[in-house]
């Protein structure tokens, strides 16, 4: 199994270590196909993109298009989830920059209202070290992300039961149905064998992803891989996979 593009990457303009010419040439150096530049979603608090950046970020992008043209480059953002509704943090008005749109389930989050952040952030943790609550937290997770995957339009879900319970097998229905992947993450190892085989009775797709934070790991996938291999994926089975 060959992957030919690596659609999440993060750069200086959230908390990554490089710059997006840096990502880009790691991605030529490898013989890449494609790279998404994905940086974490305003919301996040300390390192996640500025609103103002966006355009500047189209602009660089657009401009390394013409001097990188034996790959294809492509804006994105890794959207967080800021509500039970399936919200997320990037406005309609900033969404016209995208290429790419990527969500996922992150802490240290400003949640959209108080109720938010205690049902998608409080009760969570409780849950983490309690065990409390956790059949509640579990289903609301999962319909948080189903609402989102409803509400946008959302290429890739990205570490989905990395860092909160879901319930694979419904998230993967509504996948299937919005057409939207889900990652298998080469740095988080989510999901993970168990969670892509029942993922895959429900026959949506999957995307192996590196989740670079560093030049150097822009196109890793080895961790990635082996979890698809392991729970029985085919090239097929993967969007940016070939033989």
């Amino acid at each position: 199994m060959r992957i030919f593009a690596d659609y999440h990457t993060h750069t200086i303009y959230s908390h990554g270590k490089g710059t997006i010419e840096e990502n880009v040439k790691k991605a030529v150096e490898l013989g890449l196909k494609a790279i998404a530049i994905t940086d974490h979603g305003p919301a996040h608090v300390f390192y996640g993109m500025r609103k103002k950046d966006f355009k500047k970020m189209r602009d660089e992008i657009d401009r390394l298009r013409e001097k990188y043209s034996q790959i294809k480059i492509l804006m994105g953002v890794e959207a967080n989830l800021i509500s039970i509704e399936g919200d997320i943090d990037v406005p309609d008005e900033l969404l016209k920059y995208l290429d790419i749109l990527l969500v996922g389930y992150h802490t240290g989050i400003v949640p959209k209202s108080f109720k938010d952040a205690i049902d998608l952030f409080g009760k969570n943790m409780v849950s983490k070290y309690t065990g409390y609550l956790k059949e509640e937290v579990r289903e609301k997770n999962t319909e948080a992300m189903v609402k989102a995957i409803k509400k946008y339009r959302i290429d890739i879900i990205t570490h989905p039961g990395a860092k909160v319970d879901i319930d694979t097998r419904k998230l993967a229905r509504a996948a299937k149905e919005s057409r939207t992947a889900l990652e298998i993450n080469s740095s988080h190892g989510y999901l993970t064998v168990e969670y892509v085989k029942i993922a895959k009775e429900e026959g949506c797709k999957f995307v192996i992803n590196s989740d670079a934070h560093t030049p150097s790991r822009v196109g890793d996938f080895k961790k990635g891989i082996q979890i698809a291999k392991e729970a029985g994926l085919t090239e097929e089975d993967v969007i940016n996979a070939e033989r």
